[in-house]
């Protein structure tokens, strides 16, 4: 196992060793959670020759943040050999994560149905696009044809203006959270019961899981909702508004908040307009409101309206750009850009976890490593001599090498 250091000895993960076989962003999402967390983490890699686009790909900042924190080893799994290891491995780990396509995993022999036979107490953790069973079982998902099939296209950006994805790859990065979420379950239960278990989930219950309050409108009282663009799709006044350098978000929806909202603005005779006073009536008139608020706001800063605002208790913020997030001092206090050394960008910063266990660090304790970085290393833990080790990378098993050139492969 990983030598730790006595920071990571108490991790909530540690001691947990983990078989990372996920691709894209989804699997690798739910990884980051336990790798983060202190656990033991062999990410393992296909030993294909890589070519500048694959590195290009992975040298980029997005691939970096994603897997740091783990080891790496590259094995081929269509081989006999690279079959064996991946079963001594799967016999040593507690936890196995993977998204890959129903039939690639059934070829492989990798399946949840192959693996528990060898290892009872394995914990298998998998993100499909559309679910484990079903007419879509064996579909290929992404995160764009997840957000249109499960509805959040329709109901995001301006009313009228079409579909529009958020600009974020939300689908992917909730179901890896919620993947996350559910090992962290499973382990639990395991140390009740001493069994593992298959925990799955997908791209599109995901997305529709995400809907929430959107969705239950329709399940409970069959309302469709369309596009709301920047205003809440239930309350007003809630939305983006104009200052004098640009846009704010203002939140006043309750009753009480109107009241405020109202005295905040210096027109304290809004609170009498009988069609304004309720929360119907003014979702009813919501454009005249808001061209109303917008007419008082455009004419100071941002930070004015929201020191006004935050005196009176009304939820309000800017809009910031990216750049700007960063240099907002409750994120610098935060400490959600953590500092790491990595070889690729010298000093630099990544996004640590947003969760917080009082008492213990979480800093990125190493960056994401080359190819096969870790695969002697991996080995000589499960047991293979040094000459099987230089054996079993002659052979193209855990190295590049061309296709032609590979040994022993499995029909």
């Amino acid at each position: 196992m990983q030598q730790q250091s006595s920071s990571e000895a108490h991790l909530p993960l540690s001691g947990v060793v983990v078989l990372d076989l996920t691709l894209a962003r989804a699997g690798p999402t739910c990884v980051r959670h336990l790798a983060d967390w202190g656990a033991d983490v062999i990410r393992v890699e296909p030993p294909e020759p890589a070519g500048e686009d694959v590195i290009g790909r992975r040298h980029a900042a997005d691939f970096q943040n994603l897997h740091r924190n783990k080891r790496t080893m590259q094995l081929d799994l269509k081989s006999a050999q690279g079959y064996a290891v991946f079963l001594r491995l799967v016999e040593r780990a507690d936890v196995l994560v993977e998204n890959m396509r129903a039939p690639v995993k059934d070829r492989l022999k990798i399946s949840w149905e192959h693996v528990k036979k060898i290892n009872p107490r394995l914990i298998y953790g998998s993100i499909s696009g559309f679910g484990q069973t079903g007419p879509y079982r064996e579909r290929g998902g992404v995160d764009q044809i997840a957000q249109g099939l499960g509805g959040l296209m329709s109901i995001t950006g301006l009313p009228g203006q079409g579909p529009v994805r958020v600009g974020i790859p939300i689908t992917d990065l909730t179901a890896g959270n919620l993947l996350a979420m559910g090992i962290a379950m499973a382990l639990f239960d395991r140390s009740r019961t001493g069994e593992g278990r298959w925990v799955h989930t997908s791209l599109l219950e995901s997305q529709i899981f995400m809907l929430d309050f959107q969705a239950a409108r329709y399940l409970v009282k069959g309302e469709v909702a369309g596009q709301a663009g920047n205003d809440h799709p239930t309350f007003t006044p809630t939305g983006v508004f104009p200052t004098s350098d640009g846009h704010m978000n203002i939140a006043a929806s309750s009753s009480r908040l109107w009241l405020r909202l109202c005295d905040a603005l210096g027109k304290p005779e809004w609170k009498n307009d009988p069609e304004w006073s309720t929360s119907v009536g003014r979702t009813r008139h919501r454009a005249a409101i808001n061209q109303a608020i917008s007419e008082v706001t455009r004419h100071k800063p941002a930070a004015h309206w929201v020191e006004i605002f935050e005196a009176a208790g009304i939820p309000a913020g800017p809009i910031n750009t990216i750049d700007k997030v960063f240099a907002d001092p409750q994120v610098q206090h935060l400490g959600i850009a953590a500092p790491i050394t990595t070889p690729l960008f010298g000093d630099t910063r990544m996004v640590a976890s947003a969760l917080n266990f009082e008492g213990l660090p979480r800093d990125i304790r190493s960056p994401t490593p080359e190819p096969g970085a870790h695969t002697a290393e991996v080995l000589r833990w499960l047991g293979y001599s040094k000459e099987e080790a230089e054996q079993l990378s002659e052979a193209g098993v855990t190295c590049p090498k061309a296709a032609s050139e590979r040994k022993e492969r499995v029909a």
